[in-house]
């Protein structure tokens, strides 16, 4: 399995980006995607993620209204459009993928996001003000 992120950039806030991750060895609808961010010295969050149990797409709240992720199974492809950015935003951000990923939780800060079976390296997105 693998995942590679890609998309990041630096932006002036309110700009907007494209983060796209590339998957492979994955059945999409079977396995929990998700997105994490993270800044040093800070706790990793859960951005978004897309549920195998019930296909719903869960938000971190800071970030609902702004950020839409899709998937594309042909490509084996999820993105993350992240709209209205701002400084806060500024983080590493991962792709990760399990089966028994709880994508409520997973948004709730609620898991161990170390524990999660596949994560790509991250890209890096620096929101400027």
């Amino acid at each position: 399995v693998q995942l590679v992120e890609s998309g990041g950039g630096s932006v002036q806030a309110g700009g907007s980006l494209i983060l796209s991750c590339a998957t492979s060895g994955l059945t999409f609808g079977k396995i929990a995607i998700g997105w994490f961010r993270q800044v040093p010295g800070k706790e990793q969050e859960g951005v978004a993620c897309i549920s195998n149990e019930d296909a719903n797409t869960y938000y971190l709240d800071s970030v609902k209204g702004r950020f839409t992720m899709t998937s594309d199974s042909a490509k084996n492809t999820v993105y993350l459009r992240m709209n209205g950015l701002k400084p806060e935003d500024t983080a590493t951000y991962y792709c990760a993928a399990d089966v028994l990923l709880p994508c409520a939780r997973a948004v709730a800060g609620a898991i161990n996001y170390d524990a999660v079976d596949y994560r790509g390296k991250g890209t890096l997105v620096t929101v400027s003000s």
